[in-house]
């Protein structure tokens, strides 16, 4: 039986803090442009610095014993292995997985410029037979990513159009988007940002880069509210992120920060003791995590997530709509209830965005409003998102509801509630108006 000591929480996983850069000032060049250098190497540790972050769940235990036979838990729970061992050729995941003829297709023959990337983690909650199955279906390539239809384009939100530095986009009046890097620990089919995985040149880790970025915001005193993104900030090492996140807390303007992120669902390892007591230095700071489907709620990501929310970190869901995944009421029901008990707050449902080959993803509008029906007074509000379509072009967020409102009459606002009966409303300063 493995040992299953807990050792000092201060620690990061092994790996060596001689990996970590200590940042003498603001102008320090530790930025990095490769995969290999963005985050500590590995090596051997001292046994007192060693810490398991969480207990592993009987699905990763068996997943790791069969496919990784030599890697000890130490190994396995240390995030930097995890990221380094992404799974990106098609004959290692096929010895897992079973590929099908349409996968390793996809696989050998790729369409665009989204690469392929799965932590060993996330793929022990794959289904090794079912090629259909949800978390299946988010991470690994069909031959559907080759056809492209109308209305498809590389840059739907067009950000490119609202960027005024490389890696800022500024849409709305007082906030930002702060793109911080290119690379994922884990890539979903249906980025959105699908298209800078495969510019040249393209990483966001450049001090010159980074410095631009920050001097942009501190030159509009309207900005508030910052969002890192990218990419997933959270594949940034601890200093690194500290840095940035020490540099906007120095704008005075800057009120609050927020991450995009889907490490705590593909990569809970990465939530450490050192990353969660850098993180609370640092508030008030915000999180968004990007979660699918409920085969993801695994006691390690559970246990990331109240790792966060202990330290003061209000953590809200952002879900993207995908047919055939997470589309019916009953399915969208488990997901926004099992985050609660972690205590992620279910903040938006998206509409798929219309990238290049992301047809077989996205679902008709009628179903998402469909799904806020069936959630609304079904449950209880916390549970229920935000339903939004990112308008194509630049246009923002859209939020979208079921017509509960339905128009006046004399006087009255006649209203339909979650169960379809009728109630009227005196709404006396109204003028006899009708809403549609």
């Amino acid at each position: 039986m493995e040992n299953e000591t807990l050792f000092n929480e201060d620690a990061e996983p092994p790996g060596p803090s001689a990996g970590l850069v200590v940042v003498p000032n603001k102008t320090t060049n530790f930025f990095s442009l490769t995969t290999n250098n963005h985050l500590p190497s590995l090596a051997k540790s001292k046994p007192e610095r060693l810490y398991f972050p969480f207990k592993d769940s009987p699905r990763s235990r068996v997943f790791r014993k069969k496919h990784y036979p030599d890697i000890s838990r130490i190994e396995w729970f240390d995030w930097r292995w995890q990221f380094q061992n992404a799974i990106r050729h098609v004959q290692t995941l096929d010895a897992m997985v079973h590929l099908s003829d349409n996968e390793r297709q996809a696989m050998m023959h790729p369409s665009g410029d989204l690469p392929v990337a799965i932590t060993p983690y996330y793929a022990s909650l794959i289904s090794p037979e079912d090629p259909s199955s949800p978390l299946r279906r988010c991470v690994i390539p069909v031959v559907d990513e080759c056809l492209h239809t109308k209305g498809e384009e590389e840059d739907p939100l067009g950000e490119d159009a609202d960027s005024p530095v490389p890696g800022i986009v500024h849409r709305y009046p007082d906030r930002v988007l702060f793109l911080v890097t290119d690379i994922c620990s884990t890539y979903c089919r249906y980025c959105t940002r699908s298209r800078i995985f495969g510019r040249q040149h393209q990483c966001f880790i450049d001090t010159a880069k980074w410095e631009k970025a920050l001097d942009y915001i501190a030159s509009n005193p309207n900005v508030r509210d910052v969002l890192l993104s990218g990419g997933d900030p959270l594949t940034l090492s601890d200093d690194r992120l500290e840095w940035l996140l020490s540099r906007l807390k120095e704008i005075p303007h800057v009120e609050l920060v927020r991450i995009g992120t889907k490490v705590p669902v593909v990569m809970p390892q990465r939530i450490t003791p050192a990353l969660v007591s850098m993180l609370k230095k640092c508030h008030p700071l915000w999180m968004s995590i990007h979660v699918t489907h409920p085969d993801e709620l695994t006691p390690e990501m559970s246990a990331a997530c109240i790792r966060l929310a202990d330290a003061g970190i209000p953590l809200g869901s952002q879900t993207v709509l995908l047919a055939g995944i997470n589309d019916s009421v009953s399915t969208m029901t488990r997901l926004v209830h099992g985050l609660l008990q972690i205590r992620v707050r279910p903040y938006y449902l998206y509409q798929c965005d219309p990238i290049p080959g992301s047809s077989h993803f996205r679902t008709p509008i009628s179903k998402g409003l469909e799904i806020i029906q069936g959630l609304r007074g079904h449950t209880t509000g916390y549970a229920v998102p935000t339903f939004v379509v990112d308008a194509p072009g630049g246009g923002g967020k859209i939020p979208l509801l079921p017509e509960y409102a339905i128009g006046w009459d004399k006087g009255d606002l006649m209203m339909r509630n979650y169960e379809g009966n009728i109630f009227r409303y005196p709404d006396n300063h109204a003028e006899s108006k009708d809403i549609h």
